[in-house]
């Protein structure tokens, strides 16, 4: 693909798995830089990114994943880069489905591309019932809400052009941001897609989100969709080059 390209990995506490995720990204294309936002980390997640050889920005304490994700996107912004993938850093996405999500962007179909676990033909992915169940009401929520179909709403797994890099480094929603960022770009009028990939399991630690979590989270998060909905968002300056 032609342009300057940066992974922006957000982590936290992934000095077990951030290593080997900044090498399979280098590994898959050398010329891909990689940026590892540390959302104030208590273990050794900066220093085994930067032994990497990734660049490390550094949060003063533990942001949460929007502000994380954002800083990725702000650095991506003011270093000029073309395009902007953004993978976990736990290892679950594979940087050999990187193709799949840059091919919309090099043909121009797309500003935002985003990996889907559930489109057609990739079903290996088999989250706890709970999970799934959140995951389906929240794509018929915004598919609904939004008018485009799409299916996977909480996929961290994305790549940007300039004009979404410019977005979300403006604004990002927080706490659990990807569903409501999906509603974001919509409203923005960006072109999305999505396009099926496969994601691996966790290796390293363990996720966050209880069911006791997930139900708190369902309630919040669908309330702030309808209060997205009806805020009035300045679409973004026609300046900005596609």
């Amino acid at each position: 693909m032609n342009g300057r390209i940066v992974a922006v990995v957000p982590a936290f506490d992934e000095e077990a798995a951030i290593g080997a995720v900044v090498a399979e990204i280098h590994a898959f294309d050398p010329a891909i830089d990689v940026v590892v936002v540390d959302d104030g980390s208590g273990d050794a997640t900066a220093r085994a990114a930067a032994a990497a050889g990734a660049a490390v920005v550094r949060l003063p304490f533990n942001l949460g994943i929007g502000a994380a994700v954002q800083t990725g996107f702000r650095y991506a912004l003011e270093q000029e880069y073309d395009v902007a993938v953004r993978l976990d850093g736990d290892g679950q996405h594979d940087p050999a489905e990187l193709p799949k999500l840059l091919e919309p962007l090099e043909r121009d179909e797309a500003d935002v591309v985003t990996g889907s676990r559930f489109r057609e033909g990739e079903d290996a992915y088999r989250p706890p019932l709970g999970r799934r169940l959140g995951i389906t009401w929240f794509a018929r929520l915004v598919s609904l809400l939004s008018g485009q179909r799409v299916t996977d709403t909480t996929s961290g797994f994305q790549a940007l052009n300039r004009q979404g890099i410019a977005l979300f480094a403006r604004d990002y929603p927080s706490d659990y941001p990807e569903v409501e960022a999906t509603v974001l770009l919509l409203k923005h009028r960006l072109r999305l897609v999505e396009v099926p990939v496969r994601m691996r399991e966790r290796e390293h630690g363990s996720s966050s989100i209880t069911f006791l979590r997930s139900i708190y989270y369902a309630i919040k998060v669908t309330l702030a969709l309808f209060i997205a909905m009806a805020r009035r968002y300045a679409v973004p300056s026609e300046g900005v080059q596609r």
